[in-house]
């Protein structure tokens, strides 16, 4: 996997990493931004303690009305906090989507979508065994745009263990709903600490089990998550010739391994141009 060029927009639907930033630190908020993160996500709710959930909020407001650009980390549906962020945030110039906390329903995610205006998409964080479960209510929802693990949370709500293998099932049940949903693949929980090697190996489980993008809290990490989400310039290469191959056999399908095949050379050559990367 390579790396793409800091000048290089990537679409939200495609971004790879997803930098979690304190709404706290207002003074981080431009340089995190000229980050390799792909998206920022400006955080109101977990980074922020209830009795600064006003002048945090009003700190991102004031910088998106300013020319900043980014995604905002609302608190859940339920929270009595929920009601002040979306109507401070309706609007906002600079605002790209909301990633709504702890989504446990489709209800939450439309009421989201709705009070913000039906404009803004909505990026669902499932961080509960419930909203694993409902994954593909929430994927079907009206506003839904992605879905993402809160990996943490729903450590801490199952009693379940950071193993690959105990947090196959959620990350796949995400997978599945978004794929019914026709959304883009589901984006990762973080990696906590500072180890490279790490980060590294659990991008490269998330990609094999079909997630396409990290949360991360760091920006060191984002060059490493992009490197391992993005195709290499030799698997550009395979999917164009798979690719010109069927094109030149008049589009024949000579047999059950084909399909699979062609889907996933559809799906490299689609990566591989939205994150400019050229062939080997």
């Amino acid at each position: 996997m390579s790396p793409t060029g800091s000048t290089h927009t990537i679409e939200p639907r495609y971004s790879r990493t997803w930098l979690l930033v304190a709404a706290t630190r207002p003074d981080t908020f431009d340089r995190l931004a000229a980050s390799k993160a792909d998206e920022v996500v400006l955080d109101v709710e977990d980074a922020v303690d209830p009795t600064r959930k006003d002048s945090a909020r009003a700190d991102v407001v004031e910088w998106l009305r300013a020319g900043g650009r980014a995604w905002v980390r609302i608190n859940d549906r339920e929270s009595p906090h929920w009601q002040a962020d979306v109507d401070q945030l309706r609007g906002v110039p600079g605002l790209k989507g909301v990633m709504l906390a702890k989504a446990e329903s489709g209800r939450q995610v439309e009421d989201t979508y709705t009070a913000l205006g039906s404009e803004l998409p909505v990026l669902a964080l499932v961080e509960s065994a419930l909203g694993i479960e409902d994954a593909r209510d929430i994927a079907t929802a009206r506003g839904a745009f992605r879905l993402a693990f809160g990996s943490g949370d729903y450590r801490r709500d199952t009693g379940a263990s950071a193993d690959d293998i105990a947090m196959a099932y959620p990350r796949s049940r995400l997978v599945t709903a978004s794929r019914i949903g026709g959304l883009p693949g589901p984006i990762d929980g973080p990696t906590v600490g500072g180890s490279l090697p790490t980060l590294r190996e659990n991008s490269h489980m998330a990609v094999s089990l079909g997630l396409m993008g990290k949360l991360c809290l760091d920006a060191e990490q984002a060059p490493v998550i992009n490197e391992v989400m993005s195709p290499t310039g030799t698997d550009f290469s395979w999917a164009l010739g798979v690719l010109r191959d069927f094109e030149e056999s008049g589009g024949v399908v000579r047999d059950g391994s084909d399909l699979p095949r062609i889907g996933r050379a559809r799906r490299i050559k689609e990566l591989a141009e939205a994150f400019a990367v050229a062939p080997a």
